[in-house]
């Protein structure tokens, strides 16, 4: 597999922000929601943009919850978020070995750099794709197309990686190869159900896959 550029998903791929985005949903909830949720039905918001899970709640006070939700995750961010295991060591490697790397996410890019530098991972990507520098958010293919075209790559020598059916989707409709990662807290036979090409046990796994 001739790959020169792979694509991450920030969130739940690279960094584990999990039970950070469940405490944040949980105290907007409680606040603007007529019903208690459980975690089972909160990691359902996991993944799609803010706009698209509050809009289910109730489509006149978005806005609202979303301030309320940023507040929240900023504000406890750096208490709660850490990189997964031989993720910095393997990105490191594939960096030094001359694979462009980039990330795509449905965050707004200034809250995804916080926590890229926090992990000390920042100075690794070539480019980093926002909620807002696109029109269409994962599982459209635009934030993909987007980050190939400011790399001057091609989506038959790349690879996205990632946590949810949005980014095997995502991929799927832009042509790259596509890898889920087996520690995704939708569980593994639920990603593996969007058939991805790979299915990565630690994230040291694409060093082998790509032979780097």
């Amino acid at each position: 597999m001739n790959i020169r550029t792979i694509l991450f998903d920030l969130d739940g791929t690279l960094i584990d922000t999990n039970e950070l985005i469940i405490a944040s949903f949980t105290h907007t909830l409680g606040k603007y929601a007529k019903k208690e949720f459980a975690r089972e039905e909160i990691l359902e918001f996991i993944g799609p943009p803010l706009k698209d899970s509050f809009m289910k709640i109730d489509p006149d006070r978005v806005e609202d919850m979303i301030a309320t939700y940023r507040e929240h995750n900023l504000s406890n961010h750096d208490s709660y978020v850490t990189a997964y295991p031989t993720v910095v060591e393997t990105l490191t490697a594939l960096h030094d070995a001359g694979y462009q790397l980039g990330i795509v996410t449905t965050k707004i890019k200034s809250t995804a750099m916080m926590g890229l530098k926090l992990t000390g991972i920042d100075h690794l990507f070539e480019t980093v794709i926002g909620l807002e520098d696109v029109t269409h958010a994962k599982p459209h293919p635009e934030p993909i197309l987007k980050a190939l075209q400011q790399l001057g790559a091609k989506a038959s020598t790349s690879l996205m990686v990632g946590d949810n059916y949005h980014d095997i989707e995502a991929g799927h409709h832009a042509g790259t190869h596509t890898a889920g990662v087996a520690w995704t807290i939708k569980g593994r036979e639920f990603l593996q159900s969007y058939n991805p090409d790979y299915m990565l046990e630690q994230m040291s796994d694409l060093r082998e896959i790509l032979g780097a």
